[in-house]
């Protein structure tokens, strides 16, 4: 569905403008504002998180060969000074990541291809090196572990437990509409542009399935991952399995895999962001839609990484304030694909057949009530609660942050001006950041005046602020 409508506007902002156009005349505008304002919050989340996450690797390493800080408790987020030391490691790995968009165009492809060689790379290490280390180690888990064993929350519905396994796939449900972003860089894009985004999420979805079997077998018992002290579980499962010569390069990969995706994550966020200022949407447009001599956004390039370094910045103050920006970041990639396929189907059927990539016009339809109905699961799963029982401390707050979002762009798109929506957006999102942080407070029976509740208000304070000035400025 999105390959369709890809290769009929292979435009850069892709999935706002695809809203747009598949909304009609009537709410076409009112669909992109929507999908902007999800989107540019999305994406610049994710470009943060991944840059987190390459420094979780790293920085793992220290609980596999026992190396404690000076002055930290513990080696994991409830203690400051590691807190620190990630907001650093992170900074350095985003600052890498941001470096290889400034080269020029004709480097792209090869950092494309780079990406995507580390990624077949890392999974065929997977599929292989990591089984024969398991098999010569501590043994593969028993087939009725896979098929016949059923671990949940207890007292959880089953059907509940049984949704939350696709958390285990968020990666590869999202994201796919990157190749659209660069259309207008990429030669023949009605084709391949298309090929690329519907290639792409087809080899994620069937090497995927393989991929979670093999993990699942390759688990050690819950007694010894219960042992694992590190930010990322996998790299002490590494180190067992292929003891802790073989597990760094393993590591090394998943790192620089990490860190070459995140530098296409700001490529395609960048793309985003200047063809949405281009149309005139956000407020900073004149800036952020120049492009230099080559084509490049470079000023969109800059933002989303200044805003992204900012946001890892609240790290430190509070791990809380990160993961409530950054966990919701799925669910209004979801939302767009759906309000896309929703509008393709009751607003502009039978359209967007022109392009060299198309679906026809019986089997289009039918894939467009598929996609309406797979992102709205996709939104359910992770909407819901990841814990059981549900208490504020174990609470989601993505779709809370979504709503929020959503209703920032409504007001904005029917009320404020743009010369003073910017602070209401700022005030608006503290007060619900702050809203939330009582209620986690008062659940915990936590003094919400003590010197950790006040840096945890700082912390939701400056991450709200950070978040409406960087989604304004974009």
């Amino acid at each position: 569905m999105l390959a369709e409508i890809c290769s009929a506007l292979p435009v850069a902002g892709s999935i706002y403008f695809w809203a747009a156009e598949s909304a009609g005349p009537k709410y076409g505008r009112f669909a992109g504002f929507l999908v902007a304002w999800w989107s540019t919050t999305a994406w610049t989340s994710f470009v943060a998180v991944n840059s987190q996450a390459a420094a979780n690797y790293m920085l793992s390493e220290l609980s596999v060969f026992d190396i404690k800080l000076k002055d930290t408790a513990a080696m994991n987020y409830s203690d400051i000074h590691f807190r620190s030391l990630a907001w650093i490691v992170s900074e350095g790995l985003l600052l890498v990541a941001l470096l290889l968009n400034y080269l020029p165009p004709r480097a792209y492809k090869w950092l494309l291809r780079a990406a995507m060689f580390m990624v077949f790379f890392d999974f065929i290490l997977n599929i292989i090196w990591l089984p024969i280390g398991v098999a010569k180690t501590f043994g593969f888990r028993e087939k009725e572990f896979l098929l016949t064993t059923y671990y949940g929350y207890e007292g959880a519905p089953q059907g509940w437990n049984w949704c939350l396994g696709f958390l285990a796939t968020t990666g590869v449900l999202v994201g796919f509409d990157a190749a659209g972003h660069v259309a207008e860089e990429t030669r023949n894009a009605s084709r391949q542009a298309a090929r690329g985004l519907f290639y792409s999420a087809t080899v994620a979805g069937i090497l995927g399935i393989p991929v979670i079997f093999l993990f699942l077998m390759c688990y050690p018992s819950f007694d010894i991952l219960a042992t694992f002290d590190a930010p990322q579980p996998f790299v002490p499962l590494y180190a067992l399995a292929l003891g802790k010569g073989g597990h760094i390069f393993m590591n090394v990969v998943c790192i620089v895999t990490l860190v070459l995706n995140t530098a296409v994550a700001i490529l395609a966020a960048s793309r985003l962001v200047f063809a949405i200022a281009r149309d005139g949407v956000l407020p900073g447009s004149k800036w952020l839609g120049k492009v230099d001599d080559n084509g490049i956004p470079k000023n969109a390039i800059t933002l989303i990484g200044i805003v992204a370094a900012l946001l890892l910045l609240t790290i430190i103050p509070s791990q809380v304030a990160f993961i409530s920006l950054v966990s919701a970041a799925g669910v209004p990639t979801l939302g767009a694909y759906a309000l896309i396929a929703f509008c393709r189907l009751f607003f502009t059927r039978g359209q967007f057949l022109d392009g060299k990539w198309n679906l026809g016009p019986f089997w289009s339809p039918i894939f467009c009530f598929i996609a309406v109905i797979w992102n709205l699961f996709g939104i359910a799963v992770f909407i819901s609660p990841y814990a059981f029982p549900t208490r504020a401390d174990t609470f989601n707050y993505a779709p809370i942050i979504w709503g929020a979002v959503t209703i920032f762009a409504i007001i904005s798109y029917f009320i404020i001006p743009e010369n003073v929506w910017y602070l209401l957006q700022a005030f608006l999102l503290w007060v619900l950041m702050l809203s939330l942080h009582f209620v986690v407070c008062s659940s915990l029976e936590v003094n919400f005046l003590t010197e950790n509740g006040i840096l945890d208000l700082f912390g939701l304070l400056f991450s709200a602020l950070l978040q409406s000035f960087g989604t304004c400025l974009e």
